[in-house]
């Protein structure tokens, strides 16, 4: 063998410590990175990802390049297959939900858009290539059906609660089941009963992400989630104003109080871009989340401006149409990436132990 050919013992030493995005575990040691070849000093491997890190799908790519050729940098041409690693979700809690993350997405207050949000990071998800479910925990001011435009009752097939499905995700909440001029007027028990049901008694099926919208404010749901099921965390939803952010502050200790952990804040209403001038107008200030995000020592995940198009689409419950909207759409898909990230950041800290793969 010629001085400085590379070899295959080589390549697999490189990428010993590349680690799985989903589980913060070596790639290489569960067989995620497999099929390696060496020819004519280049290489070609497979590289098996989850649908749960599918936001991360390129970057984890162009990550494992860059540390082939910085280990080894007589490396010619690489070539990366992907495909996907089907990695069943495990039971949570007493509930049985099949999921891998389930991520609350609450705000201190009413009025700063938390659903809107909420929607569009199920959907940015789901357009990324993960299985979302989206569960609207807002029991006395459901709003995610209209939003998505999405109508018709769950139905109760085996002692089984059908989802309402919108493009193929799996939906839950009250206002499928009222009427929209009716009210919910339940005491704690009550409520903790619906959202036990919603979580136990529908068939989810098996998911990468559960987003669940929290009503505004402090109060019950946040309690029960906490005691029904393990939550990976949650995020908050804060206009920039000292006003909003100071029930922002409120909403971070409750999760905390609860044992949640809050995985990042979202500005929303960010600023307003004139759509004749491009000029940026900060009607409600500006910053005020990252500042109020680094004071409290969570991660920013990103801003979303005040953009009419956002108000039209979710008045005629077309939200998903914010994704074709190029003003629009950049902002909610970084917000999914950063928060995809956030999550391989965490697994990488503390590396979760998988349930057996299916190799893909």
């Amino acid at each position: 063998m010629a001085d400085g050919q590379l070899t295959l013992e080589q390549v697999q030493q490189a990428l010993r410590e590349f680690l799985d995005p989903e589980t913060g575990r070596s790639a290489l040691q569960m067989e995620q990175i497999r099929d390696i070849r060496v020819d004519d000093g280049g290489v070609s491997l497979t590289l098996a990802l989850t649908t749960h890190a599918a936001p991360l799908w390129q970057e984890t790519e162009r990550a494992l390049e860059q540390t082939l050729r910085a280990a080894l940098p007589q490396v010619g041409a690489v070539r990366i297959t992907r495909v996907i690693h089907d990695r069943p979700a495990q039971k949570l809690g007493e509930v049985g939900l099949a999921a891998k993350s389930v991520i609350a997405i609450g705000s201190g207050k009413g009025g700063v858009g938390k659903s809107t949000i909420a929607a569009s990071v199920a959907l940015g998800l789901k357009r990324a290539g993960c299985i979302v479910g989206l569960l609207d925990a807002d029991v006395y001011g459901p709003s995610i059906p209209h939003l998505l435009g999405v109508r018709g009752q769950p139905e109760m097939i085996d002692k089984r609660i059908r989802p309402v499905y919108c493009d193929g995700m799996p939906m839950m909440s009250m206002g499928f089941m009222i009427r929209r001029d009716q009210a919910v007027m339940w005491r704690g028990p009550m409520l903790h009963g619906a959202i036990t049901q919603f979580l136990r008694d529908t068939d989810w099926g098996t998911l990468d992400y559960l987003i669940i919208d929290m009503p505004p404010g402090t109060g019950d749901v946040a309690l029960s989630l906490s005691q029904l099921l393990p939550i990976t965390g949650a995020v908050v939803v804060c206009t920039p104003q000292d006003v909003a952010l100071l029930d922002a502050a409120k909403a971070i200790a409750m999760f905390r109080q609860v044992n949640i952990p809050v995985l990042g804040m979202i500005e929303n209403m960010s600023g307003f871009i004139c759509p004749d001038c491009q000029k940026r107008y900060d009607i409600f200030g500006s910053g005020g989340v990252a500042k109020e995000a680094r004071e409290a020592g969570v991660p920013f995940l990103g801003e979303v401006p005040i953009n009419m198009q956002i108000r039209v689409h979710g008045d005629e419950g077309k939200t998903t149409a914010n994704f074709q909207d190029a003003t629009v759409a950049p902002y909610l898909e970084k917000i999914c990436v950063q928060l995809a990230r956030n999550l391989a950041e965490n697994a990488a800290r503390n590396p979760v132990v998988p349930s057996l793969p299916v190799l893909g």
